[in-house]
């Protein structure tokens, strides 16, 4: 399992936006600092207040709007999968495409969203020859022409 931790500034805002594309709260890890949400059963994301964040470290608190620290990369079952995520993000409150699509042929296809404090998110496909080819895979594909 991984558990993503983000600070957030409002918590009611950013529970409401990651139910929204499609998670679902975790009452047992969740309360007034911070909201357990599940992606799936190996991916939670735990939504921080900042304070609350704090006390995990001493190092400032981004502002993910400004700064990049992480890109969160998300396996999707298909193209239009990954659309819909970004639809959902988009109708949510968060910013679509805020970094160029990824388009490898038939191999491989991304987008990407930030949430409504700035992270980064990217859903994306690989089709199976492209996981078993690995980067080589990737690298020989052409990208569709004017990318």
């Amino acid at each position: 399992m991984i558990f993503v931790n983000l600070p957030v500034t409002d918590l009611a805002r950013s529970t409401a936006f990651y139910e929204a594309i499609g998670g679902t709260i975790n009452p047992l890890f969740s309360n007034e600092q911070a909201t357990a949400i599940v992606l799936s059963d190996a991916i939670y994301v735990m939504l921080l207040t900042h304070d609350f964040y704090r006390t995990f470290t001493k190092k400032d608190v981004i502002d993910a709007h400004r700064t990049s620290g992480v890109l969160l990369a998300i396996s999707c079952d298909s193209k239009a999968d990954v659309d819909a995520m970004i639809d959902k993000a988009v109708s949510a409150g968060g910013k679509g495409d805020p970094g160029p699509k990824q388009e490898f042929g038939e191999l491989m296809y991304g987008r990407s969203f930030e949430d409504p404090d700035g992270h980064h998110w990217e859903p994306n496909w690989m089709a199976p020859q492209a996981i078993q080819g690995g980067a080589e895979a990737l690298t020989k594909a052409e990208a569709p022409a004017g990318k």
